[in-house]
């Protein structure tokens, strides 16, 4: 019996449209995530494959991905069948999308997600499909400089900085790296990670002097790290050549170093900051959108990747953990290990501050990382001072805010309106 049932009267039109022809068509389940040409492959046979109908797994960049789905909403008829997306993703289309009558306890589901599906209202837009976050890594020659009394999982930005320096001096050179280059995921460790853990916010304390501070401490950090970190996209590569002893980077880009020497790494969490630590879970969803040609199918296709073999099999192809509670086999890769264990304990560490995925933005999404990105390279590549640039940026911010009409997501507090700058 399937799980995932449709609001009778939302999609009733949609059926109408298309029943006769869909059941000869493959389900289209149009995504913005597992990208890469491996993961999307993988996607398609080692996971989809096991579906009782033929799917056609479709990755694309969010913004092509919201056009596409605003052009089938405005047409009234489209031909994808499941969406995938983040959730700040689903923000920008929620108007498109069918509710869902769900049984998302028998699923197993993680409650806190299940309730992100929601998007706020009493309609579950979404539902929980996969998660991620990013984590530290470090080759085990680096622990021995580690700074007297520290603890891995309880590591502070200060004593990073100094396990950093004492890293340099020992090798004749920096030791630390960062995602830092064109396609690295640096702007999630602002928005996610330091900045969080300095201000306990994203967006209203962007200017505050925590902010500030936050800056300063990372430039401290920044005469540690290799210069080659403004090329690094992956921070699995430089680990596994040795370059980088330590490292930040999202779990799926760390994987192919516990993989491929699975003695060599250790996993850990995030550094602490003054208001705790910064934390960024990465929720993925799956919903249904108003215009697909077979809703019906759609809904089974939800119950097929909620299911423990999808589940794991979606672990194996994208290093994405599952969103149900769920025994892994003992055969899982050593990066899945690894990772597990710093998720698990981040996510009950009291003194974790939740920073979601940026949302509400709709196509504008880029132009808020850019902010950030814009503030990094002024400040800590380009030596501009911090409070100038900070004034400066918290303007861009405050008018892209207003331009798009974002309201505050966590960890910042609630707002009627546009988040606030202040």
């Amino acid at each position: 019996m399937t799980k995932f049932r449709l609001t009778t009267g939302i999609v009733a039109a949609g059926l109408a449209l298309c029943a006769t022809s869909a059941q000869a068509q493959d389900l289209l389940f149009w995504s913005t995530q597992a990208k890469p040409v491996e993961e999307t492959q993988r996607m398609r046979d080692d996971v989809l494959s096991g579906f009782d109908q033929p799917v056609d797994y479709q990755a694309a960049d969010e913004g092509p991905w919201i056009t596409r789905i605003q052009a089938e909403t405005q047409a009234g008829s489209g031909s994808i069948a499941l969406l995938g997306g983040l959730h700040g993703d689903f923000t920008s289309v929620e108007g498109g999308l069918v509710d869902l009558d769900t049984d998302l306890d028998s699923a197993n589901v993680v409650p806190a997600y299940a309730e992100l599906g929601k998007l706020g209202g009493d309609g579950q837009k979404y539902v929980p499909w996969m998660q991620a976050t990013y984590m530290m890594a470090a080759n085990k020659q680096a622990l021995e400089f580690l700074p007297e009394g520290a603890d891995l999982n309880e590591l502070t930005y200060d004593q990073l900085i100094q396990w950093a320096g004492a890293m340099a001096e020992a090798t004749g050179g920096p030791k630390f790296g960062l995602p830092a280059g064109p396609k690295g995921l640096k702007h999630r460790f602002f928005q996610g990670y330091l900045l969080p853990s300095y201000t306990g916010g994203v967006v209203r304390t962007f200017k505050s002097a925590e902010a500030e501070e936050a800056w300063n401490k990372l430039a401290e950090l920044w005469q540690f790290t290799t210069p080659a970190s403004t090329n690094y996209a992956f921070m699995q590569e430089p680990l596994l050549t040795g370059e980088v002893w330590v490292a930040f980077d999202h779990t799926a880009r760390l994987a192919e170093a516990f993989n491929q020497k699975p003695d060599d790494f250790v996993a850990f969490p995030t550094p602490k900051g003054p208001k705790g630590r910064g934390y960024m879970p990465v929720i993925a969803g799956m919903a249904i959108p108003a215009t697909a040609p077979d809703p019906e199918a759609s809904a089974a296709l939800i119950d097929y990747m909620l299911s423990p073999e999808a589940q794991i099999a979606t672990l194996r192809a994208t290093n994405f953990f599952p969103v149900v509670d769920v025994d892994l086999p003992d055969d899982m890769p050593p990066s899945v290990k690894a990772a597990g264990e710093v998720i698990s304990y981040t996510s009950k560490s009291e003194d974790s501050i939740t920073a979601l995925l940026p949302m509400g933005l709709g196509d504008a999404g880029g132009k808020f990382n850019q902010v950030y990105v814009d503030m990094f390279e002024r400040t800590i590549l380009g030596g501009q001072p911090i409070r100038d640039a900070l004034d400066d940026q918290a303007n861009a911010l405050d008018a892209l805010m207003k331009e798009t009409g974002a309201p505050c997501w966590a960890p910042d507090a609630p707002s009627d309106g546009p988040c606030p700058v202040e």
